[in-house]
């Protein structure tokens, strides 16, 4: 394959000429080696990707004002110019400046928004391929420090890898980026300054978990050292009365609110301060999410309204808002709880977010197929569902199928590490439940990822696989898992293509 091939033709082609060049790319992709869809021209010059033996590079036919200012190696394509460039971060922080397509946007308005976290930095082509023809809006480029830390990576690499899919993929669509589960200032901060636009703030850290277990005169004794004039300012906004949402009322109990506000008081003062002071005054528009997902019980339906009240009331221009919901929603595998109840609640969630205006987002929401269609139904088709690990997941599935002794070196290696994963992440996962994989076949291993303990494992222990290092310093598996998922692109492609597609099927999109 060489893509000096095509380059040495488009001499003759200006702009009206693209989808010519695209079709000849595409029927010759044998022998250009070249991504057809993400062919550009841009004055004077064309860009696009090429494949080589073990990495991509944007290749630029011809001079234009940016040329000079890409970081790569010039060479001469029968007397013109043409450069050969890294994908790397600032080669594409100038590529968002000749294409801004490949800049992320912020999304609300948008009914059906999906957030596509890309662990490895290379699904974000699968996902493309699955939503380009679909009413989705994906945000493409979803972390949390958490899993930065685990795969040793950092915001400008995130984006980079999602605009440069978008690249490949021609998708002009729109994709957003989210700083998924942030907690502090400085992390908001961080992602808003590396072009972040839909910040998610987890204000577990803020929640009282342990209100639930007060008796009467702790709750008095708590409550009473609220100050007294906005104890006031809340018993008169919320008590003896009655909020209608269509067919749902909603109305506290004295009892119950003091617990409702000794729960969620401070996180909700926490979050006005760090979205009046970093997030609104940041200069451009952004998609708020506040997390209350990772508390120890489940959001009840007056929790929810008093919460999304109080933010509204001080300001916040909320996009979706993350309740924690009845029963299990845990890492990989499907929704673990009473689905009948699931049903009632999350029809009451919906009607509040409804009613404040903006949508209800659902956390861990990969692979949770019982209740897709209750989430599209009762929504209307207006969410915001996140995803993350099990693109991993599909990544360890193509490694099973095309490298079999790779992936039984990961396998054990996770097993071994399991507790130390779980540090980072609750699951169920019973390793016993899991065959001994020295008693599987090849062609055997790809069935692990449809059992749930076998998907758990593999699912929470990524980092500790692609951190791990051997004695002198190499990584033991990251560089293997990448080499082969770029031999198997394609296959990887499918694979989430078929995945996440089964997710939008389910949900009736």
């Amino acid at each position: 394959m060489d893509w000096k091939n095509i380059c040495s033709k488009l001499g003759d082609y200006k702009a009206e000429s693209l989808a010519y060049i695209k079709q000849e790319a595409k029927t010759n992709i044998q022998e250009y080696g070249i991504y057809p869809d993400s062919i550009n021209y841009h004055e004077g010059a064309w860009y696009f990707l090429a494949r080589g033996s073990s990495e991509k590079n944007l290749i630029i036919c011809g001079e234009d004002d940016y040329f000079n200012k890409f970081d790569g190696n010039t060479i001469s394509v029968n007397g013109k110019p043409a450069k050969v460039c890294s994908l790397s971060n600032s080669n594409c922080d100038i590529l968002r400046q000749v294409f801004p397509f490949t800049n992320p946007s912020n999304h609300k308005g948008k009914d059906i928004t999906i957030g596509l976290g890309d662990r490895l930095g290379i699904a974000s082509p699968g996902h493309i391929r699955v939503v380009k023809d679909k009413p989705v809006f994906p945000v493409l480029a979803q972390q949390s420090i958490r899993e930065l830390n685990l795969t040793g990576r950092t915001y400008k690499d995130v984006l980079s890898a999602a605009c440069w899919a978008v690249f490949q993929e021609g998708y002009t669509k729109g994709f957003g980026a989210d700083g998924d589960h942030l907690k502090t200032f400085d992390e908001v901060k961080m992602a808003l300054d590396n072009g972040f636009t839909m910040i998610t703030l987890d204000c577990s850290e803020h929640i009282n978990n342990e209100v639930s277990s007060y008796t009467d005169d702790e709750v008095e004794k708590k409550y009473s050292e609220i100050e007294l004039i906005e104890r006031k300012h809340l018993e008169a906004t919320y008590l003896n009365k009655e909020f209608k949402l269509n067919d749902v009322t909603i109305s506290f109990e004295p009892d119950d609110f003091k617990k409702i506000v000794l729960i969620y008081l401070k996180a909700i003062k926490y979050t006005l301060d760090i979205y009046n002071n970093v997030i609104k005054n940041c200069g451009r528009a952004i998609d708020f999410e506040m997390s209350i997902d990772e508390t120890l019980t489940s959001t009840t339906p007056e929790s929810h309204y008093f919460v999304a009240s109080e933010l509204i009331a001080g300001g916040v221009d909320i996009t979706s808002l993350a309740p924690r919901f009845c029963g299990e929603f845990q890492k990989g595998i499907d929704y673990r709880g009473n689905i009948e109840q699931f049903t009632k609640e999350f029809d009451l969630h919906v009607k509040i977010s409804q009613h404040f205006g903006y949508k209800v987002s659902v956390h861990s929401g990969s692979d949770k197929f019982s209740v897709f269609p209750i989430i599209g139904e009762k929504t209307n088709g207006k969410y915001h569902l996140k995803t993350a690990g099990t693109n991993w997941l599909e990544a360890a599935r193509v490694i099973a199928a095309e490298d079999p002794s790779l992936y039984r070196k990961i396998h054990k290696f996770a097993l071994e590490h399991l507790n130390e994963a779980k540090k980072y992440y609750h699951i169920s996962a019973n390793p016993s439940n899991i065959p001994n994989i020295d008693d599987l076949k090849d062609e055997e291993l790809p069935a692990l990822f449809d059992k749930d303990d076998s998907r758990q494992v593999i699912h929470i222990t990524y980092g500790l696989i692609l951190l791990e290092k051997g004695s002198a310093g190499n990584t033991l598996f990251r560089d293997k898992i990448y080499s082969t998922l770029y031999k198997y692109e394609e296959e990887y492609c499918n694979a989430l293509e078929k995945h996440i597609g089964r997710h939008l099927r389910l949900l009736k999109v």
